[in-house]
């Protein structure tokens, strides 16, 4: 009995609490079930799912809770002050405050290792990464952290954002501050997209906070479809295809041929898309049964026919946060065409760097800045750019796609040495005699490969079709097909079950 009752309510970071666990889906049962008896009293609703998502994010990251409590009640009471302050010198003086807290504990948690490690580079140094916070922890509540390593809090990213937009957008008057702690406690920490996302903006959540609960039928069905879409994604085709595939080739490039080394490229892009627009699709179903509208985060991005559409389809509240935060503060387009440049390849950077602390992710940031400044050049000269012939916009399709899939070479590698091997190899040790026979080994793994490209690039109407279809299915019909779906999913199930990508950012 003790070692069960420790099991659910101990933090065990082998098992963190994620959507791809049976036990979320208890966890999630029970929000539901003690959910149905309050959801009426708006108060207590949004009380019961703060303290949810505390519990929440303690099974996912353990005592860094305590870090998202300290982001909540410092950028709840600096929200009440620029609000309330009478004069507009204290108005800035919070906001400022506000974004230096939150980048400070951003910085800390995730970049500084890349900070010593340049230094040490740049100047022929020796520092060592010292983690204060886990000394003075130690000294002060006789915690035994160790003191030389600095983890990364779950989910950091996403919610240090989030909580910048509120004050930010508070300082701007386009919104009002939440009243109540508890309230924007539950804005901030809500557990469907606490870890990955999509980044929800103030004046698109915090309204929510006060309406009453409503679900039709029509968005029942579609929170369920979007649940069983997105664990579809996740774990018949993304995780089945990096354990059987793409990470044995990432691991070891050297070991693999160029067509091998290639094909878990390709492999790749469509992990990392089925992996977090599957996240994406979990948590906006799981909001939607408890009443909460998230906004949409990814729009068939393989469909892009440049690099900026493809980020207007792409983790669209990230891209937009950007857009809104960093490109048009800095000046947008309103400078001229070069500092226009300037200022999206400065946004691309940032970008890159809040996706990891490594000069891969500056890289891949910096290249796909690249792309859309090229791109906006090329569309002034381009022969076939207005065209609307299905030949054109196929070449354009491709051609975004495959220079979008190039660009994951430095976003999945662990290091730069290992990404100039996957380059060496494909471009070196191609063998082209071998293709034939990979393709047979890996048979399956190419098969879910090609459902998942299929999928992505069916017409929209198909999709529409499939989801109005299951919508109109009566409630017996709906569970059925669930259990099938759940079934097929089990089949592919392996006991190494792989965190959802976006976790680590």
């Amino acid at each position: 009995m003790s070692q069960l009752l420790a099991d659910i309510f101990l933090y065990n970071p082998e098992k963190p609490l994620i959507f791809t666990r049976f036990f979320f889906w208890g966890f999630y049962f029970v929000v539901l079930l003690i959910y149905s008896g309050i959801y009426k009293q708006r108060a207590l609703r949004n009380a019961f799912l703060f303290l949810a998502s505390l519990f929440f994010y303690w099974k996912t990251s353990g005592l860094f809770f305590m870090i998202l409590v300290f982001s909540t009640v410092s950028d709840f009471y600096l929200g009440n002050m620029i609000h309330y302050a009478r004069r507009h010198i204290w108005k800035k003086f919070g906001v400022v405050m506000s974004i230096v807290i939150n980048l400070f504990m951003l910085s800390y948690f995730k970049y500084t290792y890349l900070f010593v490690e340049t230094l040490n580079s740049l100047f022929n140094l020796d520092l060592e990464v010292v983690n204060h916070l886990a000394i003075w922890s130690n000294q002060l509540a006789n915690t035994h952290f160790d003191v030389s390593v600095i983890l990364l809090p779950v989910g950091i990213s996403f919610y240090t954002f989030q909580t910048i937009s509120y004050t930010v957008d508070v300082y701007r008057g386009r919104v009002d501050p939440v009243k109540h702690i508890l309230d924007f406690g539950f804005y901030v920490s809500f557990f469907p997209q606490l870890v990955a996302g999509p980044i929800v903006r103030a004046s698109e959540f915090i309204p929510q906070l006060y309406k009453r609960y409503s679900l039709s039928r029509e968005e029942f069905g579609f929170a369920l479809f979007l649940i069983l879409k997105g664990l579809f994604k996740k774990m018949f085709i993304g995780d089945y295809i990096a354990l059987n595939f793409i990470d044995r080739i990432f691991d070891n490039p050297m070991g693999f041929s160029g067509f091998e080394n290639l094909a878990a490229l390709f492999g790749y892009s469509l992990q990392v898309y089925v992996d977090f627009s599957g996240y994406t699709d979990i948590a906006i179903g799981v909001a939607l049964l408890l009443g909460f509208r998230l906004p949409k985060n990814f729009n068939s991005p393989y469909k892009a026919t440049n690099v900026g559409n493809f980020w207007k389809r792409w983790h669209i509240s990230l891209s937009s946060w950007l857009r809104d935060y960093v490109y048009i503060p800095l000046g947008g387009n309103r400078k001229g065409r070069f500092m226009t440049d300037v200022n999206l390849m400065i946004t691309m950077l940032l970008g890159g760097l809040w996706h990891g602390a490594s000069w891969q992710f500056l890289v891949w940031g910096g290249l796909n800045g690249i792309g859309i400044v090229v791109y906006k050049q090329w569309k002034r000269i381009s022969p076939y750019e207005k065209s609307t012939h299905w030949a054109a916009r196929f070449w354009k399709i491709f051609n975004t796609f495959v220079f979008i899939t190039f660009t994951r070479i430095w976003f999945r590698s662990e290091s730069m040495e290992k990404a100039n091997q996957l380059i060496h190899q494909v471009f070196r040790e191609f063998h082209l005699p071998i293709i034939p026979e990979v393709i047979w080994s890996y048979r399956l793994v190419f098969g879910v490969m090609a459902l998942g490209y299929f999928t992505h690039w069916a017409p929209q109407r198909w999709k529409l079709n499939l989801l109005n279809g299951f919508i109109r299915v009566p409630l017996w019909g709906k569970v059925i097909i669930s259990v099938v779906v759940i079934f097929i999913i089990y089949q592919s199930w392996s006991s190494e079950l792989q965190p959802f990508i976006y976790f680590q950012f």
